[in-house]
């Protein structure tokens, strides 16, 4: 397939010349730093030019949001950077966000708005659903059909935030097979990096957590485990390695696996 140059809008600049995008993409330090998650957030940029969204990105002004530090007990250091963003994003008159981390949405939905950043937050997986409802997102390429899909809930999308059906409406839009794990939406088991833990050693125990998630998703004889969320990549990814099952399941974020059917 050919690789398409995409050009990204950058707020700044769209600023200085008198104009303000409808919504601001929040990268993320994952979609920033690690290049794994880099595919990602590609493959929604791919999605948003493909849907001819009026988006654009902070680039160099975007900053981490503090999630890990609060969740680490650094209050101080998530305070510093959450009045940072919220000066930017404020300035900028910024009033729609779409965010790819469920750690991002869940803090710009549920912290920030007491700190005085108060925005409409919409994690793509609902942005991807109101076009698939609209008619504009029409998925009909056979390049998935007979791949078997099994879908992963992140708990700050699922239990921190209610959201379980938008992901699985969005795969369902993709033609294909799935299999649903046997602990799943409320009862999904955590991959083991939440709440700061995956900046840190394991503690003492039988078995990581990622180890028992990873067992889950393999029961399932899935294809491909669906992910959105970068700390649940890096230890699905782990898992499947660490089983030596990388020839026989793929790791694939709802966006990427978007792109795949569209063929963009």
């Amino acid at each position: 397939m050919e690789t398409r140059k995409i050009e990204v809008p950058i707020m700044a600049k769209l600023a200085a010349e008198g104009k303000k995008p409808e919504y601001l993409f929040w990268v993320g330090c994952a979609g920033a730093f690690d290049d794994r998650y880099k595919k990602v957030a590609r493959a929604f940029t791919k999605i948003l030019v493909h849907l001819k969204t009026d988006f654009a990105v902070l680039g160099t002004e975007e900053s981490c949001t503090g999630d890990p530090a609060r969740r680490a007990g650094n209050e101080m250091l998530f305070q510093m950077q959450a009045l940072r963003n919220i000066e930017i994003l404020n300035n900028y008159g910024v009033k729609k966000m779409l965010v790819i981390c469920p750690h991002c949405f869940n803090i710009f939905k549920n912290e920030y708005p007491k700190l005085g950043g108060s925005y409409e937050v919409i994690h793509y997986t609902q942005f991807l659903k109101d076009h698939i409802d609209k008619g504009s997102l029409v998925i009909e390429s056979e390049l998935l059909r007979e791949k078997v899909i099994t879908y992963h809930d992140p708990c700050y999308l699922g239990r921190g935030n209610e959201i379980y059906d938008t992901p699985r409406e969005v795969l369902d839009a993709i033609p294909s097979k799935k299999a649903e794990m046997h602990r799943n939406k409320r009862n999904a088991l955590c991959c083991g990096a939440g709440g700061g833990q995956m900046f840190k050693e394991a503690e003492h125990g039988n078995k990581e957590v990622f180890i028992e998630r990873t067992e889950d998703v393999l029961k399932t004889k899935a294809d491909i485990v669906a992910t959105a969320c970068p700390f649940c990549m890096v230890m699905l990814t782990d898992g499947i390695k660490y089983k030596n099952k990388e020839e026989e399941i793929k790791n694939f974020d709802i966006a990427e696996l978007v792109v795949q059917a569209l063929e963009i």
